[in-house]
């Protein structure tokens, strides 16, 4: 499964249990979302009980992004029985400041920066 334009790629991975996210993500509301939050829930569907979503190619997100990545933990911590690991990058500015904020709401979940 995978979703692609000229501004970014998600795909699963199912040989790593990993969502990858890559490029510029810019969409509208969280509404524009759904898709992305679909393939998500997808991958976690078909990794568990443990998945990575590395976001460390994932140069731009804006605020309804972070919202969506939010929801999307919280359905993740409401499961109960799955390993989360968040891969980020260091060298992202926004990756360092948001995604620490994702581990409140789900203190099991692995953070990861490379």
């Amino acid at each position: 499964m995978e979703l692609k334009n000229n501004d970014y790629q998600v795909w699963f991975d199912p040989a790593l249990n990993t969502v990858f996210c890559k490029g510029f993500l810019r969409l509208d509301g969280v509404d524009g979302y759904q898709e992305i939050m679909d393939l998500l829930l997808f991958g976690v569907a078909m990794a568990h009980p443990k998945v990575t979503v590395d976001l460390s190619q994932l140069q731009f997100l804006n605020s309804s992004g972070i919202s969506m990545l939010s929801m999307f933990v919280i359905k993740v911590r409401e499961k109960g029985d799955l390993q989360l690991i968040v891969r980020g990058s260091e060298k992202i500015l926004w990756q360092t400041k948001s995604l620490r904020n994702l581990k409140r709401l789900m203190p099991a979940m692995v953070l990861e920066f490379i």
